[in-house]
């Protein structure tokens, strides 16, 4: 028998099946486009979505009819929510996490509501991105969406939906919407009778790895599964890649290389402070029952080397072409080995926590007329590593220590990129050999629901971990100095912004 685990991203979904010793045997991706009819708007067609999300799963079906799929969990982006008609049809686009259409919005409702009681029931700082704000725009721009809508479906529902059963929302998901009490686990009445919402209205919430329902006949010969197949609860993209990673007990922590960098850890117990609150780090319910997690995160992460290979890559780019081989690998083996004399403030996209800046500029302090283009590269990489260093020493101090990291994502396949990270952090970088983490983790809680083994002990079992990055002692101890010239920079350049911004209004 296998299991199969469904990750609905924003720009694609992936289908993969493990066999029961947490192979992967079989694996089926579909991307999608994210829309942007306005500026500041982007959506997702959810028929679109659903059709890709279909085609993945019958193509895995059909690889691996000789271990047939026995359950299946969802792993999805989070906050992007579907209004969904009467008759079951789709009334409008999801709204991505990217989506800035409410940030107006979301200042001033949660003024009027009162960010710091958001905080105590969510466990969230006001955003623009989380579901909440998105849908308050949607009933005060669209109403006559708001007024036919029957329900209103984060991704993870809305396949459930596809899939013929009572749509359910894993609790991480739930309290990506800010909608949730994390304290109760149920949707907030405070805040729903302030929007002006029923609950009816919403999927019922369940822990991860609870069973939602069981595909029907009629679906499982449509898409080439076998008879009853059961779904189980999944959640929030990164929460289900940390279990994937084999994130089961505090003091671990995933570490995502990808687009953006992003760090999940685990822990025993709910934390609400003021200082996560001030920080913008969130208290949410993990994949594993009676644990906690929260997300930090850098927006600016793998798309500043994506940037830099742009603007001044061509020969790598040109000998990638001839070589079949990677640009990105190039310009990374060019780096040097030893810490720069540059201090870098990365914010070339908008900050993510702790600050959620949106004005201040990305900064590169230190240049010289012989500073090379390969030291300004690991700069700029560095100058990303000591911002995910900032979020580390917060969470420490916050009672959320993080000893050991678990890479994923498409940065954790170079090993000088990971030293780097390793040696700012002055943390072990464990390698994780599966590659889709977050598949893994829903096919985890799938395998866990229909055997009885605990989702802890299957992590034990199925997550290999292909090597560990130690920190080099010399380079850790100059970042350890550097990092306090960092620190300072922020600060610096905001009040610089704002005495500017106010020269240009006068």
């Amino acid at each position: 028998m296998s299991y199969l685990g469904i990750d609905v991203g924003t720009t694609g979904c992936k289908a993969v099946a493990f066999n029961e010793a947490g192979e992967q045997i079989a694996l089926a991706y579909r991307d999608y486009p994210v829309v942007s009819p306005r500026e500041g708007w982007a959506e997702l067609d959810p028929k679109l979505v659903l059709d890709k999300c279909a085609e993945a799963i019958r193509e895995v079906a059909a690889a691996c009819s000789h271990d047939p799929v026995r359950a299946m969990g969802v792993s999805c982006q989070g906050e992007a929510f579907t209004p969904v008609g009467p008759n079951g049809e789709i009334l409008g686009n999801a709204m991505v996490s990217s989506d800035a259409r409410a940030a107006n919005l979301a200042a001033e409702w949660s003024q009027e509501f009162g960010a710091q009681r958001l905080y105590r029931i969510t466990g969230h700082t006001p955003s623009a991105m989380f579901t909440l704000f998105k849908l308050l725009w949607l009933r005060d721009n669209q109403p006559e969406i708001w007024g036919q809508a029957r329900a209103f479906y984060c991704f993870e529902e809305l396949l459930h939906w596809r899939l013929g059963i009572d749509p359910a929302i894993g609790w991480p998901l739930a309290g990506r919407t800010m909608l949730f009490d994390v304290g109760k686990h149920e949707w907030s009445g405070e805040i729903l009778d302030a929007v002006g919402l029923d609950a009816g209205k919403l999927a019922r919430p369940l822990p991860s790895g609870a069973v939602v329902g069981t595909i029907p006949t009629n679906v499982a010969l449509e898409l080439g599964l076998p008879q009853g197949v059961k779904v189980v609860a999944g959640g929030h993209d990164q929460t289900c890649g940390a279990l994937g990673a084999g994130v089961v007990e505090p003091g671990r922590a995933v570490y995502c290389l990808g687009t953006v960098d992003c760090i999940t850890p685990a822990f025993g117990s709910a934390i609400f402070s003021d200082d996560l609150f001030a920080n913008n780090l969130a208290t949410y319910d993990f994949t594993v029952p009676g644990m906690y997690t929260t997300v930090a995160y850098s927006l600016t992460g793998g798309n500043l080397l994506q940037w830099f290979r742009d603007q001044f890559g061509d020969a790598e780019n040109a000998q990638a072409v001839n070589s079949g081989g990677s640009a990105y690998e190039l310009l990374l083996a060019g780096m040097p080995d030893e810490p720069t004399n540059l201090v870098v403030l990365p914010y070339f996209t908008p900050s993510g926590t702790p600050y959620f800046d949106t004005q201040v500029p990305g900064v590169v302090l230190g240049l010289r007329l012989t500073t090379t283009r390969n030291e300004l590269l690991r700069g700029l990489l560095e100058g990303v590593a000591y911002e995910m260093r900032l979020n580390l020493d917060i969470l420490n101090r916050s009672g959320i220590p993080v000893n050991e990291l678990v890479a994923i994502g498409g940065g954790a396949r170079n090993r000088k990129w990971l030293q780097l990270k390793s040696d700012v952090l002055n943390t072990p970088i464990a390698i994780a050999a599966v590659t889709e983490a977050g598949c893994m983790g829903v096919a985890m809680l799938a395998a866990a629901a229909v055997t009885g083994e605990p989702v802890t002990s299957l992590a034990g079992r199925w997550v290999r971990i292909s090597d560990v990055v130690q920190p080099n002692a010399h380079n850790a101890a100059t970042y350890a100095d550097r990092y306090q010239s960092y620190t300072r920079l922020y600060p610096a350049i905001k009040e610089i912004i704002k005495d500017r911004s106010a020269h240009l209004r006068e």
